[in-house]
Parts: structure tokens; C-alpha cells; sequence
């Protein structure tokens, strides 16, 4: 079935950047909540994405955070598990000279992998896209995903580009599609070959990207429902449609609660009611209002 051997697994979690009380990047705890993530369900992590502040974070900040969660993910032993625990680093931006040196950093910082968003504000043509990420994939060795989120980004990274990258660059091995467009999703799994990857970027389209011949998920509720997301991916290969159906269902109210504000101040908090605190966002993100937590929160009390 395509999708079941996928090169990182079915779900790897868009981490948070833990700070600390004074908005300053907390490394430690960064490298504790990898490790948190992986033992509940995770098969790895994207450190440097939106959800990790990635608009806010300087590159010295960036490049510290691959090496250490890299570091924390390497020293589990290996008697606990035979999974892999993937470390995806974030490598995206709408300067592509500047989203260059940063892939050719995290490469030397450690990362097993790239995650491309597509440039956003100047918005490029799909030839400008296909160059922009031609220039990310040769830069290193690394495998490379796309991030293709248009309600971010304005630009949509249209199939046949997604395809047309498939076919010319064999680092670029599969999408975050994040586009909430299942049609394009199908057009992408049609025109793409059975080793391309095709990740949900989207919470609530799990199942209907497995459905149409996705691999997982790469996701955000995962920092609070990690070990249902693991069982339904799970269930889903093993043929199993209702129980997977079932799980994802269980789900949809999380997903709501986590994007009721913007992310990832809901999924802060939702961390921290599961005993995780990774503090604050940075500006210009808030922290949710009291009438903003008690959303998650009743939320959370379904689990």
C-alpha cells in the first residue's frame, strides 16, 4: 500500500520552541520535550517550522536547536526501541540565498532531512518556485520535503510542480500538503511515483490523505494526542479501516480546540495542562486569553 513504508515514519510532530519566562530559547528543554514527543507516539520531529516560531528565531537560534535535539534524539538507547527517531529540520523562507545557507547549516548541524515552506509575501511563480527549490535540494545531500500551506504563504505550489520536482530532483522525496485541496492532493499521488511521500499538513485531513495514498502526518495535535495518531496510522495499514476511522474521529474535537487561536499559542497551553511546560510564544503571537484556555481545555478533557 503506498505510503506504509514511508522513509520517516506516519507521525512526526511540528515541535514547539520551548522558552523560557523572558522569551529566550530554552535548549534544554527543547531537547527533553524531542524526547517526550518520541516516547508518545512521534517517529519524529520537525524542529524550525512555523509551529516552532521559525518567523522569530535568528539563525544562530535555528541552527542550536537542530544540534540539540538532534543530540537529545541520537543518546536513546538503543534497547528501548527499534524506531528511528527523525530530526526534519525546517529550511524554508522567502529569501531563497538566505533559506540556502540555512539547509547547508542544519545539514552540518546534523539534521537527517529538510522541510521547505513555500516563499510567502512576494509570491512566486511556479517557475520561481520550482528554481527556489531546486536551489534548497542541491545545496545538500539531505532529502528534502515540501511545505506547501497557501493559506500562510499565499502561493499555492501547484501539482504539477510538485510533480515536476518529483521527476527532476531526487533529493525532493515527498510534501507537507497543507492546502486543505484533497483534489490536489489526489492529482499529487497520481502524477508522483509510489516512493514520494505525500504528508497531511492539516490535522483535520489525516484520514483522507491516507485514503487517497498519503503517507501521515505531519502535525501539530500530535504534542497532546501522539500515542492515537500512532494507533490509527497503525490500524490504517494493518487494513483496519474502522478502528482508524474511529481514532480520527476522536480527534477532530483537539483539532478544533488547537487552531482556535493562533498556533502555536493553543498548543503551548495544551502542553502545559499535560505537564509539559515550554513557556511563552514570542511577539508578535500572544498568549491565549482565559476564555482562549478554557477552549483547549474543555477540549482536552475529552482525551
Amino acid at each position: 500500500m503506498r505510503g506504509e513504508n514511508a522513509r520517516f515514519g506516519h507521525v512526526v510532530t511540528a515541535m514547539v520552541t520551548p522558552m523560557d519566562s523572558a522569551g529566550r530559547v530554552d535548549m534544554r528543554r527543547a531537547g527533553e520535550i524531542a524526547r517526550w514527543l518520541w516516547a508518545n507516539g512521534s517517529d519524529g520531529v520537525v524542529v524550525n517550522g512555523t509551529t516552532g516560531e521559525s518567523p522569530t528565531t535568528t539563525m544562530a537560534e535555528k541552527v542550536e536547536l537542530v544540534r540539540t535535539v538532534c543530540a537529545a534524539l541520537r543518546d536513546i538507547p538503543s534497547s528501548l526501541s527499534s524506531r528511528t527517531a527523525w530530526v526534519i529540520a525546517g529550511a524554508g523562507g522567502n529569501n531563497t540565498a538566505e533559506t540556502v545557507e540555512l539547509a547547508e547549516r542544519s545539514a552540518e548541524a546534523g539534521a537527517h532531512a529538510l522541510l521547505s515552506v513555500a516563499p510567502y509575501y512576494n509570491k512566486p511563480s511556479q517557475e520561481g518556485l520550482y528554481r527556489h527549490f531546486r536551489a534548497i535540494a542541491d545545496a545538500t545531500p539531505l532529502p528534502v520535503l515540501l511545505y506547501n500551506v497557501p493559506g500562510r504563504t499565499i502561493t499555492n505550489i501547484e501539482a504539477t510542480t510538485t510533480a515536476r520536482l518529483a521527476a527532476d530532483a531526487p533529493t525532493i522525496v515527498g510534501t507537507k500538503e497543507a492546502s486543505a485541496n484533497l483534489a490536489q492532493v489526489a492529482e499529487i499521488v497520481r502524477t508522483t511515483p509510489e516512493t514520494f511521500d505525500v504528508f497531511s499538513g492539516d490535522d483535520a485531513t489525516i484520514l483522507p490523505t491516507l485514503a487517497l495514498g498519503g503517507a501521515g502526518v505531519i502535525s501539530v495535535i500530535s504534542h497532546v494526542v501522539g500515542p492515537e495518531l500512532a494507533a490509527m496510522h497503525r490500524a490504517w495499514f494493518a487494513g483496519n479501516r474502522e478502528e482508524a476511522l474511529r481514532l480520527f474521529l476522536t480527534t477532530l474535537p483537539i483539532t478544533r480546540a488547537i487552531f482556535s487561536a493562533p498556533s502555536p499559542a493553543p498548543v503551548k497551553y495544551a502542553l502545559s495542562l499535560k505537564g509539559q511546560s515550554v513557556g511563552p510564544v514570542r511577539l508578535p503571537l500572544v498568549d491565549l486569553t482565559q476564555a482562549e484556555q478554557h477552549v483547549v481545555a474543555e477540549a482536552l478533557g475529552t482525551l
